[in-house]
Formats: C-alpha cells, structure tokens, sequence
C-alpha cells in the first residue's frame, strides 16, 4: 500500500488530528484562479484511496501509524460546499458554504479520514534514523521541500512502517504511549449528505479550461490522478499506484531535481507483485520536439530504478493538446531501447513503447485520441 507523510506546525495539531481522524491541508485563498500549488494539493488527495497509511512529520519527527479509512462512501471529502470554487472565502460570510465539520476554516479547503494502524505513538522517529534504517527504499522521502505532504510508494512505505514500530516494539506490546482516538468525528462525518461532498476533479477542470483546452498542466495532473486508479476509461488505462511530481533524478539540490509528471505502477492481478510501471509527461499545450527527449529520460530512470533493466515493464505516454510531425518522427527515431531477457540463451529484445496522446476537453472531461 502506499503512504502519506503530512507536515504539521505542533505537537498540539497532531493530537488533534489524531484525536478526530481528520486532517486538512490549509492552502492560501485564490484570486479567481487556481495556481500550480493549489492544483498539486488537489491532486494528492485525488490519488488518495482507503488502505493507503498515514503519518505526521514535526520538526524531524515521524510520527504514526494510521490507515485512511472511508467515512461514508470516502477517505477523502471537500471541507465546505464550493470549496473546489477558485474564489475567496470571507470568515464572516462562512457558515452559509456549509461547512463539514465545526473547527473548519475558509483555508481548509478538503480532508482526509483515517483510523491509527495499529497505533499513533507519542514517540516519533527522527527523519534521519528513518533514512539510515533502510536507505536504497527512500525516495521521496529525501526530497520533501517547501510542501504540505508527500506520498510515498509501497516499498518506501513499508520502511517507513518497519522502523516505526521496531523504535515502539514496547510501545506496541505494552499498549502503552498511544495517542488518543475517537471516532466520533468520523461518525458525524457519515451522516451527513456526504455524497454532495466528494471530491473530484469536474470543478477543477472547469475553473481551468479555455474552449476545448486546460490553460494549467496541474490540472491535468490532478484529473489524472483520479481517473488512473478509478477506470479504465482512458488509453492508459486503470493503475494500482499513481503519483505525481516523483522525482527522477539523483539527489541533488530539491529545486533543481527532476520530477516525473505522472509516475505509477500495476499489479499482477490478485497478487501483490508489480507487473508494470507507467510515466506520462503532459504539456498543455502542443508538444516540442524536446519532450521526446524528456520522456526518454524518465524511461531510462524507471528501467534503472525500479525495472532493473527490463524495459517491458515500462509504458510511457506522452499527453499533449497536438502534436506536429516533427515530434511524431522524433518518438520513431529515437523511442527505441535494446535490452536482454533470459540467460540461457539471452534473447535480445527491442522496447518502443511510447505513445502519443492528444487531449480535448469534451463535456466537462477530458477526452484522449492516440496519435
């Protein structure tokens, strides 16, 4: 399963948090539009799915474990009617948005809910200790920078999970040092309407398009990220993982790290082994010929990382609102890659796996045409 690291300013907002099985990022009020970083949020909590756990990071400190849980149809809700809205809310004029729960503010614009697994502990971990424990499994880990939370895979996930409880095994056989839990918030939050509180990515769309168009890249991100785990209703089809802004490069200083648009991986159905990984690079407008290049990159980084060297693992697509021939005839030239599989003997393949895919925007969702 995957993971969710949230950064919280107090000791005192965990206990909250923990306490109510809530947690809401506070983002910053628009001005008519959303911007990149509002849209980046969105798009964390719409790949967000019931199973997936949970911790909170303090000043160096990891603290967990919890579990996000569905209360009512969901894990994860708007936090007041027309939040998705990008418009400034007013603290006098707030109660008639139809605030979710009482201690919400106009900058919690959605939450998640989760239950502790097993536990939330009073001792945390020290962000280094939790890297030096298990270090070639944490990736993004290392490069949280300047955001609210991050989401982390399944292998970096379970390292997370494994020191976590190795540093409370007495913690844990004791019962003891556990942070407290009520679910009655959650209760609550199951009989109200919720239904008319789902969040998806139709209002985000909306704010962001220009006739057939999406003015944002983000936005098309965050769509993804919800219609990727939901269906398989688009040419990529239905992925167990999907993430966004994954880095893929070495580490080096945060802002000058490569970050893969859309990164996410598949399942050997009923098994828990991965059977494909999948990177997509979107332009919102139509493609240059650099992006083939790009997308490349990310390939090669996914083959060397994840795949160990078998490139049939990967698929790549690129989304684009066109394409002219010249970026078509780049992918055919240059989108080949020779790998092995097999021993004895060795058998000598050819990867070409990259597709090309044009987006319209089309009765409020987004439309993909292979080119």
């Amino acid at each position: 399963m995957a993971g969710y690291i949230m950064t919280l300013d107090s000791y005192e907002a965990l206990l909250q948090c923990v306490k109510t099985g809530i947690y809401s990022t506070k983002m910053s009020q628009p001005k008519g539009s959303w911007l990149t970083h509002h849209e980046g949020t969105f798009a964390d909590y719409l790949s967000m799915k019931p199973g997936d756990n949970i911790y909170f990071f303090i000043k160096r400190k990891i603290y967990g474990i919890g579990v996000l849980t569905n209360a009512g149809p969901d894990c994860k809700y708007l936090s007041y009617m027309d939040s998705l809205e990008p418009k400034t809310v007013q603290e006098d004029k707030f109660k008639v948005c139809e605030p979710m729960f009482e201690y919400i503010t106009p900058d919690n614009r959605c939450f998640c809910t989760f239950k502790p697994h097993p536990y939330f502990f009073s001792v945390g971990v020290d962000m280094d200790e939790a890297l030096n424990s298990n270090p070639s499994k944490f990736r993004m880990l290392r490069a949280m920078w300047k955001v609210s939370f991050i989401k982390i895979d399944d292998e970096e996930n379970k390292a997370l999970f494994d020191i976590i409880l190795k540093r409370n095994e007495q913690n844990l056989l004791c019962q003891q040092n556990i942070l407290e839990f009520s679910d009655s918030e959650l209760k609550k939050i199951e009989h109200k309407k919720s239904t008319e509180y789902r969040l998806n990515a139709y209002k985000l769309l909306l704010s962001a398009a220009n006739a057939d168009k999406i003015k944002h890249e983000m936005a098309i991100e965050a769509a993804l990220c919800e219609t990727l785990i939901k269906d398989n209703d688009t040419p990529m089809g239905k992925w167990d993982y999907i993430s966004h802004q994954v880095v893929a490069s070495p580490f080096k200083p945060i802002d000058y790290m490569d970050k893969m648009d859309i990164f996410g991986y598949r399942y050997i159905p009923g098994y828990s082994t991965i059977s494909k990984y999948l990177v997509i690079e979107i332009k919102r407008d139509a493609a240059g010929i650099d992006v083939i290049g790009q997308i490349m990159k990310y390939v090669d980084w996914i083959n060397s990382e994840y795949a160990h060297g078998d490139y049939s693992m990967i698929e790549a697509y690129v989304v684009a609102a066109d394409f002219p021939q010249e970026v078509i005839d780049e992918r055919d030239k240059v989108c080949k890659r020779t790998y092995l599989s097999g021993l004895r003997p060795a058998v000598s393949n050819e990867w070409t796996n990259v597709k090309l895919l044009k987006y319209s925007y089309e009765n409020s969702k987004l439309i993909f045409n292979e080119v």
